[in-house]
């Protein structure tokens, strides 16, 4: 039994040294940049160049201090946090999470949530029809 089990540490640390090795050397950046969560896709800090490719700059804006409100998406919206924080609860699901700035974020037509802001935010936000 002994002998069995030394010769499989080899092959279950290994790769796991492997994938840890990799994952520390990965740009900090890189690293988990891109998630989905309760169907909300999110980016962390997209580069420069795929704000400009959307015309991020372009888009109509809102902001806002504290506040808690219910909202309801008629239609898909993805919006840019340039400053703040926001706890966004989702009433389809029992979790919520928090978007800030530097976020990319896509919200689904027909989802209903709570966003909380917690600190002051700006957004810039597009519609699609």
């Amino acid at each position: 039994m002994k002998a069995f089990v030394l010769r499989l540490l080899p092959l279950v640390f290994v790769p796991l040294f492997l994938s840890l090795l990799l994952l520390a050397l990965m740009p900090k950046e890189t690293a988990m940049r891109t998630y989905e969560v309760f169907g909300v896709k999110i980016e962390k800090n997209p580069p420069q160049s795929k704000l400009s490719e959307l015309g991020v700059s372009t888009w109509s804006k809102w902001e806002s201090g504290p506040t808690k409100i219910p909202w309801s998406f008629k239609v898909e919206e993805t919006m840019y946090l340039l400053e703040g924080k926001v706890k966004v609860t989702v009433e389809e699901s029992v979790g919520s999470f928090e978007i800030g700035a530097g976020d990319l974020a896509v919200f689904p037509k027909g989802m209903n949530i709570t966003w909380e802001v917690i600190e002051a935010v700006k957004k810039h936000y597009s519609l699609k029809k």
